[in-house]
């Protein structure tokens, strides 16, 4: 992976002579010709990404199985096709809102906003002008990084963790968008301190709950029709950040172009609750948001790898989607 630049608070891209070699101009030629369908007309490129997408759907065996298996686990009563559905449609999303990502880097934020819609903004514009400590609990959605961005280039300071990605130039430009207008990175192999620093410095945070971290600091609770391995970090979180938790969530409609952005009221009541109880919140969140937009959640990740004792990982079990 490629040598990044570091300090004690944040992560900065850096760019490497070695991404000249041979081997990456496949991952250039595929960012070229994705930011030149970010420069086209949402339009004409929506129904394009969106084929694309769902053919990419059916060739990734691997990533598909991973989304059949959580949708099984996660939406019983549902029927086969109906979750085949919504996965083909996932996949038809995800280039579709991470282009509009590339249009918002490129052409800034003015050629973006006139189709965003924020829902019930006024919960975080009252946060902002009382000059309040924020952590947005955001699940995995295709453009998760699309609110953190039009918010730092508003001006409003913005703080994140992340995961690199194994190619590096893809990890390069990745995180060198979604720095494009301010804020920090922090990667989630430097710890936490990072991260927690930022927010009492009145960095606004974004935290995405959903990810299994395993069983010894997790907490067994519901997770739509299954249960999941949860960390409650977000209560500890707000304590010592001194931070208030408002969930949001952005989807995004390929047929009208748009992105809406919803809020939800600050979960003021893990205050108090214990560890069992704000994670079981937490997931609560990602369902009321989730439920009414399956397609733009990432269901290709493993979030219910880990089980109780007994139970074999789902995405190991051989009589499943072979």
């Amino acid at each position: 992976m490629a040598q990044e630049k570091k300090s004690h608070s944040e992560f900065i891209p850096q760019f490497q002579r070695a991404f000249f070699h041979p081997r990456y101009w496949g991952s250039w030629l595929g960012i070229a010709a994705f930011a030149g369908l970010a420069l086209t007309p949402p339009g004409f490129r929506d129904p394009l990404l969106g084929r694309i997408g769902r053919i990419a759907g059916r060739l990734a065996k691997s990533a598909r199985r991973r989304a059949q298996i959580n949708l099984l686990y996660c939406f019983a009563d549902k029927s086969e096709a109906e979750r085949e559905a919504i996965i083909d449609q996932m996949f038809a999303t995800a280039p579709q809102a991470m282009c509009l990502m590339a249009e918002l880097a490129m052409r800034g934020p003015q050629r973006v906003l006139p189709r965003v819609d924020w829902h019930n903004k006024e919960i975080i514009d009252a946060m902002h002008e009382g000059g309040e400590n924020v952590i947005f609990l955001v699940p995995h959605g295709w453009g998760v990084d699309i609110p953190a961005m039009l918010m730092a280039a508003g001006g409003q300071k913005m703080s994140a963790m992340f995961h690199n990605q194994s190619n590096p130039v893809l990890d390069y430009v990745w995180n060198t968008v979604r720095r494009r207008f301010g804020g920090q990175l922090h990667a989630r192999n430097d710890g936490i301190k990072p991260f927690i620093s930022s927010v009492r410095k009145g960095y606004w945070g974004y935290y995405l709950p959903d990810q299994d971290h395993g069983a010894e600091h997790s907490e067994f609770v519901a997770f739509f029709d299954t249960y999941k391995a949860t960390l409650p970090a977000i209560g500890r979180l707000m304590k010592v950040c001194r931070a208030r938790v408002v969930p949001l969530f952005p989807v995004y409609n390929g047929d009208t172009h748009r992105l809406d952005i919803y809020i939800r009221p600050p979960m003021d009541d893990l205050l108090d609750a214990d560890d069992n109880t704000i994670a079981r919140r937490m997931n609560e969140e990602v369902e009321i948001f989730v439920r009414p937009h399956p397609e733009q959640y990432t269901w290709i990740l493993k979030l219910i790898k880990t089980r109780k004792p007994g139970e074999i990982q789902p995405y190991k079990r051989k009589d499943l989607y072979r």
